[in-house]
């Protein structure tokens, strides 16, 4: 069965009596032209899920939508890595949107409570510099870090949600940038390896967003996916790093769990032989201390979860809010200074460690982490660990994972270069990826993952894309040299360029 509809702006009431600020009545009629010159037809046949499970069918659904906005940069993820995208190139005076599938910018540190930064740096120099270190800067004036917290640490920094999601509505309000919450990317329009749409949802319905240069901070590299870039997912058989459903809790006795010097983790084989736990899962991240009495938990792991499937992100989030009562349980039973902790809030987003590795013009590797790489386009610097959490619950694969994090990490003062190629995905002339979706192998993903990376590829996309549209010229075509030079004045870390 084959069903057809169309549905024209000019006949459609919703669309004419509910304009969105910033676009007018001739931007409606001017739409529909604009839709059939660019062919702004979406089909989600083209966009399904890898997994064919469910499906009955297929239908042709067709609009005509309008192009709300027509900008330089458009950014897909408002996480830490598009919104230092979108940032950098609304400072360099390009015209942007930023469109935000959640309630708030920075992803998996606001809605997915991850309560903790990753160092920003190698123990010497402060790697993720520039936007990262303004963002930095402005969450400890804002008293947004943990009370043990302290200026000037390149270590680990615990994150308080609510003031970074401040931080960030100040960061990007202040820029004029056109931006939404709740907004999701659904799909592209391709020509002759050009992006030309992206096709949003919101609550006022389907509309497309024209650009020159697009930047996809997804995080699961769904418009470079979409546009016909090659990627990669998981190891040789497509198993993937688990999902964590990160947590907060109050009533934590911060001095009562110092003093008694139990480790959460040595701890988990007790709880185990009394079948506390549903799933025997050796990692435990652990909790953090984000408030005086507050605890931030990246406990528990979402074992097969695919980021890039409803479908499994649904069985996840409901698993992990069933699971963390066996975690309560062990906490307030089996170590000191939990006993009356309470379970206040779950992200509102799976905390996702690994999806879709974009193929570009340079796959980043671990031959390269190793050798300490130095590259003549790098445009920034980082030495996160190896982090490949075990993709089963089982104890030989949390011994390789034990063994990878022990001894694939760096001494004080060392680092790996992020070549400017991994951002430039093969096939598609006018986009660039960032965060964790950067061209690299498996290796690479688990340490370049972490929220100071995704700042230092973000700004490198912005600064990138910006310097694109004054040139007038491609992506490949950007001056390697004069970016470094750019990056380097708004505090990027690049010694060798």
């Amino acid at each position: 069965m084959k069903s057809q509809r169309k549905q024209s702006v000019n006949n459609n009431p919703e669309l004419k009596t509910r304009t969105p600020v910033g676009f007018t009545r001739r931007d409606i009629m001017r739409c529909a032209a604009l839709a059939a010159g660019a062919n702004l037809v979406w089909s989600r046949s083209s966009y399904a899920a890898d997994k064919p499970e469910g499906r009955t069918g297929t239908i042709s659904f067709q609009r005509e939508i309008p192009v709300r906005h027509e900008v330089d940069v458009m950014v897909a993820g408002g996480g830490p890595a598009g919104l230092a995208a979108a940032i950098i190139a609304a400072r360099q005076g390009r015209k942007v949107f930023l469109a935000e599938g959640q309630t708030s910018f920075g992803g998996m540190g606001t809605a997915g409570l991850i309560p903790v930064f990753m160092p920003f740096g190698n123990g010497k120099d402060f790697l993720a510099a520039g936007f990262g270190k303004e963002v930095y800067d402005k969450l400890f004036d804002a008293g947004g870090t943990g009370p043990d917290d302290k200026r000037g640490t390149l270590g680990c920094v615990c994150i308080q949600a609510e003031v970074l999601k401040r931080v960030y509505d100040a960061m990007v309000v202040e820029t004029g940038m056109a931006f939404s919450f709740q907004t999701q990317v659904i799909g592209v329009e391709v020509k002759d390896g050009q992006v030309t749409h992206a096709i949003c949802q919101g609550k006022s319905g389907l509309f497309a967003v024209a650009a020159k240069v697009f930047v996809d901070g997804t995080g699961d590299g769904d418009l470079a996916a979409w546009a016909g870039a090659p990627f990669e997912k998981g190891d040789a058989e497509g198993n993937m790093m688990p999902g964590t459903l990160c947590s907060l809790w109050a009533g934590v006795n911060w001095s009562e769990v110092r003093k008694s010097g139990l480790n959460a983790e040595r701890e988990l084989q007790r709880a185990f032989t009394d079948k506390v736990f549903s799933v025997e899962d050796r990692h435990l991240p652990g909790m953090f201390r984000v408030g005086t009495a507050i605890g931030g938990g990246n406990i528990g792991h979402a074992f097969g979860v695919d980021s890039t499937d409803e479908r499994s992100v649904t069985k996840a989030l409901i698993d992990g809010r069933k699971r963390l009562l066996e975690y309560e349980l062990y906490y307030k039973k089996y170590l000191k200074g939990f006993e009356e902790m309470v379970l206040l809030s779950t992200g509102s987003l799976l905390g996702v460690r690994e999806s879709r590795r974009i193929m570009g013009e340079y796959v980043l590797c671990l031959e390269d982490f190793k050798k300490r790489a130095v590259f003549e386009d790098e445009i920034g610097r980082f030495s996160y660990p190896v982090d490949i959490h075990a993709s089963r619950p089982d104890a030989k694969d949390f011994e390789k994972f034990e063994k990878e994090f022990r001894l694939l990490r760096y001494g004080k003062g060392e680092s790996y270069g992020i070549p400017f190629r991994t951002l430039i995905p093969k096939k598609v002339n006018n986009l660039l990826v960032t965060g964790r979706c950067i061209s690299s192998d498996r290796y690479i993903q688990g340490s370049v993952r972490v929220m100071p990376g995704c700042y230092i590829t973000g700004q490198a996309a912005g600064m990138a894309a910006a310097m694109a549209i004054e040139k007038s010229t491609s992506i490949r075509q950007v001056a390697v040299p004069e970016l470094q030079k750019r990056l380097k004045t708004i505090g990027a870390f690049l010694p060798n360029a």
